[in-house]
């Protein structure tokens, strides 16, 4: 089983970012994903930043995947969204299917990624000879979904021709708005918004009447309010997953690759009861469920 770390969806400044490619360099994680996949207006970081980045992790022993936005709203978007696709070098991962249009018009392979609605096999044999090799599953998907789907990927023989990826651990990207919800919330307009969300890193929580966490707002992404953790069923995942991602969600996401690792085989679980993680969705259930 190979980790990966999926593209950093909060709004971090360039030197933090750049400080935590640094970390992961050294990590255990084998596929790192760059770009930003939330919100165009999130420019600290240019594209020749991306590229010179996506540089020097190949050089430390990293595969390296450009992520692209999910959302895409104007021409301007769409004209950057080309630079990405015909990088020259690195694999895409396309959350928008304009985006895997454009990657199958130049022959190019990409990633499908979790955002696209990609929901039974006849959905992933048209990815797959579009180019896809390689598959995000949606993040609200169960295992049993996943073998049904896998099942029926056998009987149109394409089982085994693209890696199935399913993210393990990270805040849940649920929805996305072409409204902002943190510029709103501070009485801006998305227009003026002044990229005000990198003044909350990890987003702004929303709590229930009942005082529960049920999301956190991320700009216009809407994100799970608990932690998804799959760090205690990688045993079931056998046969099953090729890659497990993690959301960054800071350098202690490095540390939890490690707890991963050190779990595959069940014999070194996580404790999770005390903290604000879920797994329900994996398992079919409530998404904010937790079975340990």
């Amino acid at each position: 089983m190979k980790y990966a770390l999926g593209p950093v969806l909060w709004y971090w400044p360039k030197e933090d970012l750049f400080a935590f490619y640094q970390a992961a360099a050294a990590s255990q994680a084998d596929i790192i994903y760059l770009g930003e996949a939330v919100c165009s207006k999130r420019r600290a970081v240019k594209f020749a930043d991306w590229m010179a980045l996506a540089k020097e992790l190949v050089g430390a022993g990293k595969q390296v995947a450009l992520s692209t936005l999910a959302l895409v709203e104007s021409p301007s978007e769409l004209t950057e969204l080309k630079r990405y696709v015909d990088n020259g070098e690195f694999l895409i991962e396309a959350n928008d299917m304009g985006t895997v249009h454009m990657a199958a018009e130049a022959g190019l392979p990409f990633v499908a990624g979790h955002a696209l609605n990609c929901y039974n096999a006849m959905t992933l044999r048209l990815l797959h000879k579009l180019g896809m090799v390689r598959w995000c599953m949606p993040v609200e998907l169960s295992r049993d979904w996943l073998c049904a789907l896998l099942a029926q990927c056998e009987e149109l023989g394409i089982r085994g021709r693209f890696d199935v990826e399913v993210l393990g651990y990270g805040y849940l990207p649920l929805a996305l708005s072409a409204r902002c919800f943190t510029a709103r919330a501070e009485d801006r307009s998305k227009d003026d918004c002044q990229t005000c969300c990198i003044n909350y890193p990890h987003g702004r929580a929303v709590r229930s009447q009942e005082d529960q966490q049920v999301f956190v707002l991320n700009g216009i992404q809407t994100m799970s309010g608990y932690c998804y953790n799959l760090g205690n069923d990688l045993v079931s995942m056998q046969g099953l997953v090729d890659i497990v991602r993690f959301s960054p969600q800071g350098t202690d996401t490095l540390e939890v690759i490690n707890a991963f690792h050190a779990n595959e085989t069940g014999h070194a679980p996580l404790t999770l009861i005390d903290q604000q993680h879920c797994n329900g969705y994996w398992r079919q259930m409530a998404g904010l469920t937790l079975v340990e």
